[in-house]
C-alpha cells in the first residue's frame, strides 16, 4: 500500500509507477453483454483526455463543483479521476442546479438540465459510443473526448488541502479522501493483486470506495457489474471464479 500519496490523484501515479500494464478496472454490463477491460495505462490515458476536456473546452477550474450523474461504469471511474485530476470537487449524485458542471448518463438528463453551467452526457453505449442524436443542450462527451490530447498539465497545482469530494453534506479533502481509501482498503483486507467485484451505485461513499478508490490504495484492481441483478448465483459465482475475484463488495 502507497502511504506516500496525498491526492488522489497520486494514488493513480503510484499505480502507474508500480505496473503501468496491470488490469485496473474491468467492467460488465449484464444488460448487453459488454465486457471492457482497462490497465493503470489505458484507465490513465482516458483520465488525461477527460481532465484536458474539462480545463480546456468546458473552462473548469479547481474547487468548481461538479455533479456527477453516472450509474456504476468504468466511465464514472474516469471521471471521478479525472475531476480530481483538475482539482474539482465531484459531489456523487449531487444537485445541478447547485453545480458548475453537471455530468449524466441517458436516465438523467431531465434532471441535468437543472445545472446552470455546463453540461456533458454519457450515451453509456458499448465501445464508449456516442449518443445517435446528441440531446440538445449536452455536449456528447463520446464525440468530444478522442480528440483531447494525451497529457494533462494542470494550469494550477492540485494540493492535499483543496476540496475533492461532496457526499452526503460532507466536503472532504484530497488528504481525506486518500486517509478513508487507505482504512477502508485495510478494512477489506485488500492488498497488492486483490480483486474487488462490485455492482454497488457510486454516489456512496461505500460505492465510491470499493469501486475505485480502496482499489487504488492497496494497488489492487475493480470489477465493475451494472444491471448485476440480472445474474443468478451460478452465473455469479462463474464469474468470481473468472475474474479471480478475492473481495465482493
Amino acid at each position: 500500500m502507497d502511504h506516500t500519496a496525498q491526492t488522489p490523484d497520486d494514488l493513480l501515479q503510484s499505480a502507474l509507477a508500480t505496473d503501468a500494464a496491470r488490469p485496473l478496472v474491468t467492467f460488465y454490463d449484464d444488460a448487453t453483454g459488454e465486457r471492457v477491460e482497462l490497465s493503470v495505462a489505458t484507465f490513465d490515458n482516458w483520465v488525461a483526455k477527460t481532465a484536458n476536456l474539462l480545463q480546456d473546452e468546458l473552462s473548469a477550474e479547481p474547487g468548481d463543483r461538479l455533479a456527477l450523474l453516472l450509474p456504476v461504469h468504468w466511465q464514472t471511474a474516469v471521471w471521478l479521476a479525472a475531476s480530481w485530476r483538475v482539482g474539482l470537487v465531484v459531489a456523487p449524485g449531487g444537485d445541478p442546479a447547485a453545480s458548475d458542471l453537471v455530468i449524466t448518463g441517458p436516465d438523467t438528463l431531465e434532471e441535468a438540465r437543472a445545472c446552470p453551467g455546463e453540461r456533458v452526457a454519457l450515451a453509456l453505449r458499448p465501445l464508449g459510443g456516442r449518443f445517435p442524436q446528441p440531446p440538445r443542450g449536452f455536449m456528447d462527451y463520446a464525440a468530444e473526448v478522442s480528440g483531447q490530447g494525451d497529457r494533462f498539465t494542470p494550469y494550477s497545482p492540485v494540493t492535499a488541502d483543496d476540496p475533492a469530494l461532496l457526499l452526503g453534506g460532507q466536503e472532504l479533502t484530497g488528504a481525506q479522501v486518500v486517509e478513508r481509501a487507505r482504512g477502508e482498503a485495510a478494512k477489506l483486507g485488500l492488498e497488492r493483486g486483490s480483486r474487488v467485484l462490485t455492482g454497488l451505485p457510486m454516489d456512496s461513499w461505500e460505492g465510491l470506495s470499493a469501486g475505485l478508490l480502496a482499489a487504488l490504495a492497496a494497488d489492487a484492481s475493480v470489477v465493475l457489474c451494472r444491471n448485476l441483478d440480472r445474474l443468478d448465483a451460478d452465473a455469479l459465482e462463474r464469474r468470481r471464479e473468472q475474474e479471480r475475484i478475492t473481495r465482493t463488495a
